[in-house]
Formats: C-alpha cells, structure tokens, sequence
C-alpha cells in the first residue's frame, strides 16, 4: 500500500462514514500515524440521499472528498480499499490491494440494507444506502414517467407511475414525502400528457404507527402531512413477495408497481476475522464495551451503527444515526490518545440530542427532551441542522442555493437521466 514507516503507533480506520470522519479529526499532527480505508473516495452525508433520489440535490451537494478532509496532515494517510479479513493474531488487514498492519484497528463500517433472508425482495426492489443507489432510484423514477407517455394502456401506466415505499422511519417517510412533491409539482408541469391522479404513492410499515423511533406526536403528525400530500399509508402491513411488478403483503394487499423500495431496515456491515461470539446475532454488530473495545480485543474497536454498546439506558444498544457515531468518534480519538500514554480511558455516555424527520414544503416534526414541536418551525430547524452539518463549505452554500430555489419556483432542478438505470430481470 505504500504506507510509509513510521516510529509512532499506526492506527487503521476502517470507513469514512460519520463515525470514521469524526474520529480522524482528533488526530491531525498528533504523534500516531493514521490509516483511512474505504472503497469509496468520499464521504457521504447519509440523511440528504432521499433528496438526490429524488431530483433535489446533485450527488456532489453531499458527497465530499475523503482526501480533502485529511490534506493538511501528513501524518493522515488514505487509501481506496476494500477490506476483506482481519488477521488479529498478526495484526493484519486483507484488503483488495494487499495486507497492511496495524497496533490499532478501529472499524467504522456502518450498515448495509436488510431484507430479512427475503431474496425476492433484495432482487427486484430499490435499496437507497448509498450513492450510486440514490442514483439509480432518481433515474427509475424519471424513466417510468417517460415510459408512462407511451404506455399502451392503462394498467401499464398505473404500475410504471405507482410507487411503493417499505418502512415508515425517517427515510421511508421523507423519500414519500419528496416524491410526493414530484406527483404534485413537477409532474403537472412537465408531463402536460399525464394526469397526476394516475400517480399513486404508498408507503408500507409493520408498526402500528410512522415513525416508530420518535414520540406518537410526532407520527400522528408526520401521518397528517403525508395524508396531505397524498401519500396512502399502510400500517400493520408487512411485504410477502415481490416479484418486480406485483407487491403482496401478510393482510392481502396486492399493489401493482413496477417501483419498489426497500428502507425498512438495517444490519451490521461487519468484517471476517474476527470470533463469531463478539457478533450480536441478526444486528450483525460488533459487541463493545464503554470504551469502544470490541470485547476480547485489546487493541481492536468499534464505532457508530456496527458498534453494540449495552447500556441502562440503551440495553439493545444506541441507535444507528448519525450523533452516536460522530460523538463515539470524538470520544475515541481522545481515549487512544490516553491509551498509548498510559493514562485511564473515559467510558463513553451518549447525549441525545434529539430527533427529527421533514416530510415536505413547511412539514416537519421535531422531538427534543423538552419539546416536541411540528410544522413550518420544525421544517426550519431540520434545515438548518441538516445544512451545519453538510461536511464542507461549499456543500453548504449549493444544497442553501438550491432548497432556496426549490422553495421560491416549486421546483427540484436536479431531475436528470444521466446515468439510465436497467432492471436485471
């Protein structure tokens, strides 16, 4: 890999996802010398994928270069690399461009899309982890409304512009309500030869209530403002099968669409190598202890969304969002600073900050310890936390520049088929 020697202890990061961009902050110029992998250039600001799915924002709004973020430390090293095994034994990495060593392994390599052992479902349907997904789903969805103008008949037509959503959490609720803006502003103007009523927008959970995570106030909010956008809401509903046009559910549901996708859950995106008992069975997260150590592991931790922390008072472990991984990160830094000098690590305690979900124009809910508010207000505040915490300052300039002209014209400017998208089956 052409890392070069060095005389200080070298600490490999595996991911440059919020918990690994954190985490790599804390040791600019310090006496360590630091190895960044991931198999992607860049870092992705996970919350804002709906609206590149969704025509908002250009993929670079919230993409930002890996490399730029460490460029003026020369004791930061990154490298584009997939790692497949780690060797604990020798202290070795695998990766698809040769082994690497390593005194501290830290793995930050978050989630991947669950579909629950449901390979009909993982073959036919959308995910949206990523960006190249959120791509690909953006693409879909202007193709079926092309395709929808020269449908053949009606029943064609209803399937290419029927859309269905599985999981009502914060990404199922906000990608319904974006699209939800496509039906009721950009397809009125831009298909005059459709009628926006063809167009059909359901959003699939298996709770009794959208947005299971947050306060009741908040989902019986969040379920009027996707009723006024039009959004059908199923609750209760579980998806059976999928076979790339027709949706069935555990109530009998039948749903025709040739778009499907899948937010409806997560799972732990861990690296062999390790023993199989310090993995919590289905979540696939790595268990740790206060500290971040994976257990049995002196020198090997584990951050964000892959990390299982018991605690009082999160006894299934934190939630997999950004401010536990960003917060274990600046922790962590800290605490393998004190570990090399020999001085007593800090356990780590969360700060829940609160949470928060928009659904569209002036719609939002917001649930913090003392408050719990909803609407034009609440729409505010999620933008303004959304745009401070964009990684660089130009992303924050273009994503304000361009919510400000999707709120002055109704529209999303970003409604492009650069890269069409071609269904496998």
């Amino acid at each position: 890999m052409n890392i070069p020697k060095s005389n200080h202890p070298r600490i490999v990061i595996v991911g440059g996802g919020f918990a690994g961009v954190s985490l790599v902050k804390q040791f600019a110029n310090k006496k360590v010398q630091i190895v960044l992998l991931d198999k992607r250039n860049y870092h992705t600001f996970q919350p804002l994928l709906y609206q590149v799915s969704s025509s908002g924002l250009e993929p670079d709004s919230i993409a930002y270069p890996l490399r730029k973020i460490i460029k003026k430390h020369d004791n930061i090293f990154f490298r584009l690399a997939e790692v497949s095994t780690i060797d604990p034994k020798s202290q070795q990495l695998i990766t698809d461009i040769g082994s690497l060593s390593y005194d501290y392994l830290v793995i930050a390599t978050g989630t991947k899309t669950n579909y629950f052992g449901n390979k009909a479902i993982e073959t036919n349907s959308m995910p949206m982890k990523n960006v190249p997904q959120a791509l690909n789903i953006r693409s879909l969805i202007l193709q079926n409304f092309e395709k929808a103008t020269i449908a053949s008949s009606m029943e064609e037509r209803e399937a290419l512009l029927n859309f269905v959503i599985v999981g009502g959490g914060p990404t199922g609720v906000e990608l319904a309500g974006a699209i939800a803006e496509l039906k009721n502003h950009i397809l009125p103007r831009d298909y005059h030869d459709l009628n926006a009523k063809d167009m059909q927008i359901h959003l699939l959970e298996g709770s009794s209530r959208v947005l299971p995570p947050m306060s009741e106030h908040a989902s019986k909010k969040a379920l009027e403002f996707l009723e006024k956008l039009g959004v059908i809401v199923h609750c209760n509903t579980f998806v059976k099968d999928y076979n790339g046009l027709v949706v069935s559910t555990n109530n009998g549901l039948i749903l025709e669409t040739e778009t499907l996708i899948w937010a409806a859950g997560v799972t732990g995106n861990p690296i062999q190598g390790l023993n199989a008992e310090v993995l919590v069975d289905k979540a696939n997260r790595y268990r740790v202890n206060r500290y971040n150590q994976v257990i049995g592991y002196h020198n090997i931790f584990a951050l964000g969304d892959i990390a299982y922390m018991e605690t009082e008072r999160f006894p299934k472990g934190h939630p997999q969002v950004a401010q536990p991984a960003i917060q274990q990160g600046k922790l962590l830094g800290k605490n393998l600073i004190k570990l090399i000098e020999g001085k007593p690590l800090k356990a780590f305690e969360y700060r829940d900050k609160g949470s928060m979900a928009t659904i569209g124009r002036n719609k939002a809910v917001v649930d913090l310890k003392a408050y719990k508010f909803a609407g034009f207000f609440a729409w505010f505040v999620w933008m303004f936390v959304h745009l401070m915490s964009l990684v660089g300052f130009r992303n924050r300039v273009v994503v304000f520049f361009n919510w400000t002209y999707n709120y002055i014209n109704f529209d999303k400017a970003a409604r492009l088929i650069i890269r069409p998208f071609k269904k496998l089956n």
